[in-house]
């Protein structure tokens, strides 16, 4: 009888062990596929779509409009009133009236120049793309915003977490509580074709929701936008004449059968608003940038290591090279140690194939290299005196290694031994704080001329008191083409130090 217990006891501490196992896979599954479009699987949003009930051949956008208005988002964004100085002070010494009349007297008396940028409002489009709640947007339409508010289709509305952005591709990933959202299923841009009906979805001129129709008028195109906030801009945009106005930015590019083709990124106008053209993020791009914000919190970004011309060769290049119209893409220098050289591509060559895709233009190349992460081999088929060569190298990241991209802390990215001044100092100094710089270390302030002791007292003029302030006002641009200005104390004069965080 005995036996028999000990054999019931260890079948039920078996089952139970099984039950658990099983029920702690299913929680740890769950949360590494939140966010993730499951394949086959279509979002409610989507009933009746495929109900047969358009006319064969028929141009018909209402089932594509009725699908995806539920899923694009008004972003309404709110930044906070922050005080900016236009100089340092001039002089070091105490301002002797500033307890009887106020700091203000001391402009009088060589004092900082300062005033309060009040608070800013702005509003943009976004896109569901799952139904746990994550949101792909552009970069430029949250970039520097204290508050993310999401508004729904349904008037409902959501405040939204950040949980990655990339400036060199204007994407941006936010994310609401919530569940059963619906959500746009992805499309697959390089079946895109000239002259294809698309819409584009989203919230223009601070107006509900609104679609309007164009068709595809280019694609790879590059306008040089992006260089406006990233030094290694990616542009391959889909140019459509779809009416796009203010407030589109981060919105959806659909095509007829409902599915998100790319984002609404920026338009062409002298005015600033719809004047025939405008430009989306192709969704395969999309993809790859959201996919690396959620695994990783920065993107993975490739390079095959060449250096080419960026617009359209000229008579002399095309002469220089035996360069042929359409012909490919035209390599000018190849840096040593990176994947191309190791793979033995040389200056002269000329591209024409990634992994078997045929690509003719700048654009069109950076956009297939895009998808791909350091440690991915590819294929790159080149010209050289006429003669046809495959090369299979391995992507490098831009330190020129393999290594998955760490997401630093913009201040981990600044490094150095940061504190804040402390209240004696800044009163003998007559600055309202700052922050000290006791190392430079091996971040990127060592790549400037700063010394150690140096203290920060503004960043492109926005006023720093503390830590919090200067990891704030570095988080307003990305810590791209920033300048540090500050003093040294015990020292005569102000000075200042330009810095460009990315890609550190």
């Amino acid at each position: 009888m005995m036996k028999l217990k000990n054999i019931l006891l260890v079948i039920l501490i078996s089952a139970a062990t099984s039950f658990l196992s099983v029920w702690g896979y299913n929680r740890w599954e769950a949360k590494q596929t939140a966010g993730v479009q499951e394949p086959g699987k279509l979002p409610i949003n989507y009933a009746g779509f495929f109900d047969g009930e358009r006319a064969a051949g028929a141009v018909d956008f209402t089932a594509a409009s009725t699908s995806a208005t539920p899923a694009v988002v008004h972003i309404k964004t709110k930044t906070k009133a922050r005080q900016v100085t236009n100089n340092l002070p001039r002089s070091r010494s105490r301002n002797p009236f500033s307890d009887l009349f106020g700091d203000d007297f001391g402009d009088l008396f060589g004092g900082p120049q300062s005033q309060t940028i009040p608070e800013q409002r702005a509003s943009g489009s976004g896109v569901l793309i799952s139904n746990d709640g994550f949101i792909v947007t552009n970069n430029h339409v949250i970039d520097g915003a204290d508050d993310i508010n999401i508004t729904l289709n349904n008037k409902r509305s959501y405040k939204a977490t950040l949980i990655g952005a990339d400036p060199s591709s204007d994407i941006a990933v936010l994310k609401i509580e919530g569940k059963n959202f619906p959500y746009l299923v992805y499309g697959n841009s390089d079946d895109v074709k000239l002259g294809q009906w698309v819409l584009a979805v989203g919230y223009p001129l601070t107006l509900d929701v609104t679609v309007t129709a164009g068709i595809i008028s280019a694609k790879a195109r590059s306008i040089g936008i992006n260089r406006r906030q990233s030094e290694s801009p990616i542009e391959s945009f889909l140019q459509t004449d779809a009416a796009v106005n203010p407030g589109n930015s981060g919105g959806a590019l659909i095509n007829t059968d409902g599915q998100l083709i790319g984002i609404n990124s920026a338009i062409a106008s002298p005015t600033g608003s719809y004047a025939g053209y405008s430009y989306a993020v192709p969704v395969n791009i999309v993809k790859k940038v959201v996919n690396d914000l959620m695994k990783f919190g920065t993107v993975q970004r490739a390079y095959l290591g060449i250096q080419y011309s960026m617009g359209e060769p000229t008579e002399d290049e095309k002469k220089e090279y035996g360069l042929r119209d359409g012909e490919g893409v035209v390599v000018t220098d190849v840096p040593v140690g990176g994947a191309a050289s190791v793979a033995g591509i040389k200056k002269g060559d000329i591209v024409t194939k990634i992994n078997e895709v045929k690509v003719t233009t700048g654009p069109e190349m950076v956009e297939q290299v895009t998808r791909y992460k350091p440690g991915d081999k590819i294929t790159v088929t080149y010209l050289r005196d006429g003669k046809e060569n495959t090369a299979t190298l391995t992507l490098k990241n831009r330190s020129g290694n393999t290594n998955v991209v760490k997401n630093a802390t913009i201040l981990e990215k600044l490094g150095g031994t940061l504190e804040n001044l402390d209240k004696k100092t800044a009163a003998t100094y007559d600055v309202p704080g700052g922050v000290v710089v006791r190392k430079i270390g091996s971040g990127a302030l060592s790549k400037t001329k700063m010394q150690d002791g140096f203290v920060i007292t503004s960043v492109n003029g926005i006023v720093i008191k503390n830590t919090d302030d200067l990891r704030a006002a570095l988080e307003r641009n990305k810590g791209n083409n920033v300048k540090l200005e500050g003093m040294y104390p015990g020292y005569e004069g102000s000075y200042g130090y330009p810095l460009n965080l990315e890609g550190e």
